[in-house]
């Protein structure tokens, strides 16, 4: 009994963090959910986070944000937000931890999909040409965006039943209550 339980603790301390590291990122819990839009720059008036910014706050672009469930983070002077709201620093240094960043310029701009890869990566100069425009479009492009839109374009098409033949105008009844599971005698 003694080597079970020595085994058994043995397993959990050494398989505990192996199976607490692949998930200590912020973007792992918007897999599925939401796109994440990821900006790093070195200080809050770079250039290319001043023109995402600026559009990011155009309202005609905040429903194309919501449409496409985008999930903006930025990374400024190595203070973390997410949707303008600060994360920590263990959560700002775990998202800078996921996305595996190399030696390069700044800034950095990412999008990830909500498969969990990354569809759009510019860094430097590249980083520059980036705008809202050119990231609708890489999400647009997505499959799963378009499956997404297809959906949305049926669900308001689905129409009532028709009643059947002879049936008069009436209004539709209501399902019957479930019935009450059988009780166990009492012995």
């Amino acid at each position: 009994m003694l080597i079970r339980s020595l085994t058994l603790t043995l397993l959990l301390a050494i398989a505990g963090p192996l199976f607490a590291a692949d998930n200590d990122s912020p973007i792992a819990g918007d897999m599925g959910r939401a796109r994440p839009l990821i900006v790093i720059a070195q200080s809050t008036v770079d250039p290319v986070w001043v023109s995402l910014k600026k559009s990011l706050e155009d309202p005609a672009n905040k429903k194309g944000v919501t449409d496409r469930n985008i999930k903006v983070y930025t990374i400024l002077n190595m203070s973390g937000q997410l949707d303008g709201k600060d994360m920590g620093q263990q959560d700002t240094m775990a998202l800078l931890r996921s996305l595996k960043l190399g030696a390069g310029a700044y800034p950095k701009v990412f999008l990830v999909g909500k498969d969990g890869e990354t569809k759009l990566s510019a860094s430097g100069d590249e980083a520059k040409a980036v705008d809202l425009k050119k990231i609708f479009d890489t999400i647009d492009a997505m499959p799963m965006a378009e499956k997404e839109a297809a959906a949305a374009a049926q669900a308001p098409v689905a129409a009532e039943p028709e009643p059947a033949k002879g049936a008069k105008n009436a209004k539709p009844t209501k399902p019957a209550k479930p019935t009450k599971p059988p009780e166990m005698p009492d012995d």
